[in-house]
């Protein structure tokens, strides 16, 4: 089978698809993941890409970056992708996987990406049962930290049975309306748990609010 690339944000969606595939026996070459260079993060969920590099070490796969400005277009992100992409396609893969669960515009979008550059995605986690995958996350070992939200009460707080059990009804279980968003630690593909302590939060009123996560030692 050939190799993959798995576009990976460091949480535990991205990390779940990377579970499955490397269970059904499919060789995954190359993490993808987009930073935001005025930042140094990883976009969206507020990672430092220090911290990504490390689970990237402890999964053993390299990384592949692309590279935005904050508020970034969706031309200049495509671009920026489609450089990455393009990189993939001259080691010859040509298969794109994703975490997405349930969001039929976010995956038609990533399908047309690809399309203009002869690839093809595939997606592990497509339509299972959010709570069902939440749990199993949980119960297979893996350990994460919700980074970034719309609901600052989250913010630093385990992603357990006991944060599941609490969630408000109108919160999807994994966050796949962007409620929230992880940074996974530890599982069994991790080599070694990645350390960190809690930093300074950013409390915004409007859109998401972020706790920093700083690599220990640091």
């Amino acid at each position: 089978m050939e190799p993959v690339a798995l576009f990976f944000s460091g949480g535990k969606d991205s990390t779940m698809a990377l579970f499955r595939l490397l269970k059904e026996g499919i060789k995954v070459k190359y993490l993808i993941s987009t930073i935001t260079i005025d930042f140094d993060r990883v976009s969206i969920h507020g990672v430092r890409r220090q911290l990504l590099e490390k689970q990237s070490e402890s999964i053993g796969i390299p990384l592949k970056l692309g590279y935005i400005p904050a508020d970034a277009s969706n031309r200049e992100y495509e671009e920026s992708m489609g450089r990455v992409l393009d990189e993939l396609k001259q080691e010859g893969i040509n298969t794109i996987a994703f975490g997405d669960i349930f969001l039929e515009d976010i995956r038609a979008y990533r399908e047309r990406m690809l399309e203009k550059h002869g690839m093809k995605g595939i997606f592990p986690l497509w339509m299972e049962n959010t709570r069902k995958l939440a749990e199993e996350f949980i119960n297979l070992g893996f350990r994460a930290v919700i980074t970034s939200t719309f609901y600052p009460d989250l913010l630093g707080k385990q992603f357990d049975e006991e944060l599941l059990s609490n969630l408000e009804p109108d919160i999807d279980p994994c966050g796949e309306n962007g409620e929230f968003h992880t940074f996974v630690y530890d599982g069994p593909i991790f080599r070694k748990p990645i350390k960190f302590r809690l930093g300074e939060k950013l409390l915004r009123k409007e859109g998401y609010s972020y706790i920093d996560l700083v690599a220990d030692g640091d």
